[in-house]
């Protein structure tokens, strides 16, 4: 196993496969499950944002979106099993991937709501987001690398119309020059955000360079599960990290868990009804 500088397993083949198969296949059995534990929080945010903005069908940015897992979740109400089960089946196994991709265009046309949600993806695989653009579960695609550029004019434009920035694991890579490169290019339109961002890393300069823009950032109670440790090595390489950046990993990581922490940003005056209760977890 090869291991990146936080001590996590790395897992980068997996998130530039022409289709999911090995996306999924590899996370089932690590069973990762942070996407299905961010959903209710997420539609508890889209429902306030659709009520107090008076946006109907509201766009959502999704950093780090790699196949559209967060699109499927929100898009077509599908949960994490549901797509351990279609893309790790047999029947998956022995398909093109022409024919996994006609069969994925058939499901999200059949489950996604003309009225509903808009969700634009931005990643650093161009294949992960082309199968999930060609797919339908992504309405656009963005593959750049905002930690070294700038945006493009067309890119500054799609930041610009986004109603709610997501991520689901890729904050402590992706950091504060990411977001304040969407905030600029959003202008006087500031999106609201929620993302989970794992424990090792810290959320303060996120937070800082959100204030500086007219941003109030809570944390959400608790904490969520991201998957189980790869292995032994991965676990004592976290934990190092864990302890170095004053983390206390007792009764979380050190049973065998990764965990992250949820932040919810909004403008200023944004609305009288903060998110920071725990929404309800039916789909845990």
């Amino acid at each position: 196993m090869r291991f990146d500088t936080t001590g996590k397993v790395s897992l980068d083949h997996i998130y530039t496969q022409p289709d999911p198969r090995a996306y999924f296949t590899t996370l089932r059995r690590l069973d990762y499950l942070i996407p299905q534990l961010a959903k209710p929080y997420f539609a508890k945010l889209i429902r306030e944002y659709t009520a107090t903005q008076a946006v109907p069908a509201p766009t959502v940015l999704d950093i780090g979106c790699s196949y559209g897992i967060n699109a499927a979740l929100l898009k077509c109400d599908a949960t994490m099993d549901e797509l351990y089960e279609r893309y790790g089946d047999e029947d998956a196994a022995g398909l093109t991937r022409e024919a996994l991709l006609d069969r994925d265009v058939t499901f999200v046309r059949s489950r996604t709501r003309p009225d509903g949600i808009r969700v634009v993806g931005l990643d650093a695989s161009e294949e992960a987001l082309s199968y999930a653009l060609s797919a339908g579960l992504l309405d656009r695609a963005v593959h750049a690398d905002l930690e070294h550029n700038d945006p493009t004019e067309e890119q500054r434009a799609l930041f610009a119309r986004t109603d709610l920035v997501f991520s689901t694991g890729c904050l402590g890579y992706v950091t504060e020059k990411t977001i304040a490169r969407i905030v600029g290019a959003a202008g006087e339109r500031k999106p609201w955000m929620a993302h989970f961002v794992l424990r090792m890393f810290p959320f303060d300069p996120i937070t800082e360079t959100l204030a500086a823009s007219g941003y109030e950032t809570a944390e959400v109670a608790g904490v969520f599960k991201q998957r189980r440790f790869a292995s032994a090595e991965e676990q004592t390489l976290v934990l190092d990290t864990l302890s170095s950046a004053g983390v206390d990993p007792h009764g979380l990581e050190s049973d065998g868990w990764l965990y992250a922490r949820l932040f919810i940003s909004r403008p200023r005056g944004a609305t009288d009804h903060p998110v920071t209760e725990a929404a309800a977890r039916q789909d845990r």
